[in-house]
């Protein structure tokens, strides 16, 4: 049974920012449950395990029962398609988001011609905000607290050694 009230928001929340969740609330706006699907793609390196990131998300959302955390492996369109969904949610901030967001989208719709992409605009206060620019200004020695979850900001204090 297709649900079509149910989007997949997948990523790999390397670390989650506000960014991302500014899209779940806005999906939530049109969808009754949002599936944030946790990436585990062996080919790349994680700041965070993937444990840890679906402790952060499971600790940010844990009262919103509208919002489930999972993990996957190998083909979102698979993933998507065995849960049953037929709607991929994505974040674009940039034209150059777009480009790579399009190619997957049609590829998606290729591969499963059930499955839609919709694509969320950011807040103009997250527009330009990317998990990889977090994690550079961490390393440098910075912090953007404001951009992040309070749990996000102490993990990433912790895993760089500051107070």
């Amino acid at each position: 049974m297709l649900k079509k009230n149910m989007a997949v928001y997948p990523g790999s929340y390397d670390p989650l920012t506000n960014g991302h969740i500014d899209i779940i609330e806005r999906g939530l706006k049109i969808f009754d449950k949002i599936v944030v699907a946790v990436l585990k793609n062996p080919a790349k390196t994680y700041l965070f395990n993937l444990k840890e990131r679906c402790g952060i998300l499971n600790d940010v959302f844990k009262s919103n029962d509208k919002i489930e955390i999972v993990h996957f492996e190998g083909l979102l369109v698979d993933f998507v398609k065995e849960r049953g969904i037929t709607t991929i949610v994505r974040g674009l901030r940039a034209i150059s988001d777009f480009e790579i967001e399009f190619q997957m989208a049609l590829m998606n719709r290729k591969i499963e011609p059930r499955i839609e992409t919709i694509f969320f605009v950011p807040s103009e206060s997250y527009s330009f905000l990317s998990s990889k620019l977090v994690k550079e200004i961490y390393l440098l020695g910075g912090e953007v607290p404001s951009m992040l979850p309070a749990i996000v900001d102490r993990k990433l204090k912790e895993r760089f050694r500051r107070p």
